[in-house]
């Protein structure tokens, strides 16, 4: 086979040695990128919880701000050391493991569960043991001490699973395609057309999102109130929002996922919620509150909360069975794993050697996971007094393996099924704690030290599958995730923090109704209380959209593996996407439709165009309006409100 030029440069390319991959201008360039993406991701946390992956957004970014860079200081004949593509690397592992830490850390899901404002809609559970005030005082101190463990979890396990197992890692596997392709001469003028594009649609969405600002002085004004479809749609939450970010992330998910929002804001707000609240003052008290979890929204939530351990599960097991079946094979040597099959023997070699030039000891790896559990197991129990230290030490001991299972199941599929993972152990602990001592903040706790070394042990076993092919040291990616991580720990709970002080976070009716924080808190209270405190025939109907969740995805399944004429797997829509319009309505989903709208057609005029360019369009949208929630939260902290009012169709403006 020929080598292609597109992924080498050169035959002899000069690799620097690890210690030079980390540069100065990489990680105050990594710095400055993860503070724009952990606003992103916080903004994107606290309104859908739907993420998609700025994997492409953090590359590109990181190219475009070291190439220029090293373009103007090698025109003054300054330039000491070229940008390479090991550089860019370690760039993008910084950003997205920073970024990574805005999602595992849960201030808008298990962290802000814990507040005394969600606690009040939830009613149940809502006791001084049950609540925690959150302030980065204990927030920054407890993601330093959870955080980084995952790191050393499964670290001894990298040349097994890249080398001897050849796992896909498909994340890792396109970031390294991406990165490959931008240090190459027709790459490289690509990429600076794609940059092109992502900062023309970031300023065109920036401005829009200003101009939005200026017309939404109060709750209820702005773009986002007008009815679209009708006052009576509106009414159920059915109306276009205007949104730059929800139309990009419609843009970047796959074509099913927002159609599968679509249909479960249609199922639940269009008929079930309707049918149920003509059951009010019989299945539960008219006089409860609209937020009351023993009310409408109690059906809302736990129905979602149904689905979304149904949708779960089944991928738990699933990805367990799969799992074990791969790891049973490739022991027994039924599946070759001897080479990638699609590189020739040159490139392979080329790529295990410097993979396995720069060793990270296996002591290190151990004495560290050992160091971190120590410290956990004092500090811990020290923030959370409902945590005993023998809970902490039990969730250690149980961490790397839940670990290895994630890693490896994400290695083959590119699913990461970290927040499953953090469910079980909410229902686990808040169970053997109990309600009277404190068990809902013990399960959420818990839930976040889980959730953080399950999900930054895959994103590492990810990051070293681009290393590997990118021809970046494992040394020296294993480090810039080690600070990306310190980043995030820092960054994460000083932007949650703007946010938390210029909105009402959590409130359903609000531009940010955090909608994973009550379901959080929902799933601990499952887990010290039981089914009795659901409101009338909630249970059965909890139990009926559990069992349709695991039918959808089994169906899903097996339409995959035998039906393959007509692909129908392809049109089954995700229960998991489904549960999030339940609690939140269909606004975000038509927006994101619009985004695959937008997309569908862009690919019928041009189909390569919009390859290259869509997801740089898209990044641009998200990182643009996003962005605008740094000036939009300092106004809204200095008590400074928007001019005027805007309100169609509910008074006049």
């Amino acid at each position: 086979m020929v080598k292609s030029d597109q992924e080498w440069a050169g035959e002899n390319e000069d690799v620097p040695p690890w210690g030079k991959q980390i540069t100065l201008r990489a990680m105050v360039t990594g710095l400055i990128l993860s503070v724009v993406f952990n606003f992103i991701v916080c903004k994107l946390n606290l309104t859908t919880g739907v993420i998609p992956s700025l994997n492409v957004a953090a590359g590109l970014l990181g190219f475009a701000a070291i190439r220029s860079w090293t373009a103007l200081i090698e025109k003054i004949g300054k330039l000491k050391q070229p940008f390479t593509r090991q550089e860019n690397t370690v760039i993008q592992t910084c950003v997205v493991a920073s970024s990574g830490i805005a999602f595992s850390s849960g201030t808008s899901s298990y962290m802000l569960g814990m507040s005394p404002y969600i606690a009040s809609q939830a009613d149940a559970g809502n006791t001084p043991y049950n609540t925690k005030k959150l302030t980065i005082g204990w927030m920054l101190p407890y993601l330093l001490v959870v955080s980084f463990a995952g790191l050393f979890s499964i670290v001894a396990l990298r040349k097994m699973m890249i080398m001897k197992y050849n796992l896909t890692y498909p994340s890792g596997t396109a970031t390294a395609y991406l990165i490959n392709c931008f240090h190459t001469p027709k790459g490289a003028k690509l990429a600076k057309k794609q940059v092109g594009s992502l900062f023309k649609t970031f300023g065109a969405s920036f401005i829009f999102a200003a101009v939005e600002w200026i017309f939404a002085r109060e709750e209820g004004c702005g773009f986002g109130s007008i009815p679209t479809f009708g006052s009576q749609a509106y009414a159920k939450r059915f109306y276009f929002d205007f949104s730059s970010t929800y139309i990009g992330v419609g843009m970047l998910c796959p074509y099913m996922v927002n159609i599968s929002l679509l249909i479960g804001a249609i199922v639940s707000w269009a008929i079930m919620w309707p049918m149920i609240e003509e059951k009010k003052g019989d299945w539960y008290s008219a006089k409860l509150s609209a937020t009351s979890l023993h009310g409408i929204q109690g059906y809302r939530v736990f129905i979602a909360i149904a689905m979304m351990l149904g949708d779960g599960l089944f991928h738990f097991v699933y990805m367990l069975v799969v799992t074990i079946s791969s790891f049973t094979k490739r022991k027994s040597g039924e599946e070759n794993y001897s080479g990638e099959g699609s590189l020739e023997d040159y490139d392979k070699e080329i790529r295990n050697k410097y993979f396995l030039k720069d060793q990270i000891p296996n002591w290190a790896a151990f004495g560290g996971y050992a160091a971190i559990a120590v410290i956990s197991i004092i500090v811990v129990p020290i923030i959370f007094h409902s945590l005993k230290w023998y809970h902490v030490l039990v969730a250690y001991l149980i961490a790397p393996i839940l670990a290895f299972c994630n890693s490896y199941g994400a290695g083959l599929t590119d699913w990461s099924l970290a927040s499953n993972y953090g469910k079980i152990a909410i229902l686990t602990f808040s169970y053997w704690v109990g309600l009277e001592n404190g068990g809902v903040i013990a399960g959420l706790a818990s839930c976040g030290l889980m959730m953080s070394i399950v999900d930054t042990a895959s994103a590492l076993m990810g990051d070293f599958k681009t290393g590997y092919l990118t021809l970046t040291s494992p040394r020296s990616m294993f480090f810039s995730q080690l600070i990306g991580t310190a980043m995030g720990c820092v960054i994460t709970p000083l932007v949650f923090w703007i946010f938390n002080n210029a909105y009402q976070l959590g409130d359903p009716e609000s531009a940010y109704p955090a909608p994973y924080a009550l379901m959080y808190r929902g799933i601990a209270l499952l887990g010290v209380e039981g089914f009795g405190s659901l409101p009338k025939h909630c249970l059965k109907l909890s139990v009926w959209f559990f069992l349709a969740a695991i039918l959808i995805n089994l169906m899903t399944q097996l339409l995959e593996k035998f039906e393959t004429k007509y692909r129908i797997y392809r049109f089954i829509p995700s229960p998991m996407c489904m549960a999030i319009p339940f609690y939140l309505g269909g606004y975000f989903a038509i927006d994101m439709c619009v985004g695959s709208l937008l997309l569908f057609i862009w690919q019928r005029y041009d189909k390569q165009l919009a390859k290259d360019f869509g997801p740089a369009v898209a990044s641009g949208l998200i990182c643009g309006d996003s962005l605008w929630g740094i000036p939009a939260s300092a106004l809204a902290l200095a008590g400074v409100k928007a001019p005027f009012c805007l309100k169609v169709g509910h008074g006049g403006a």
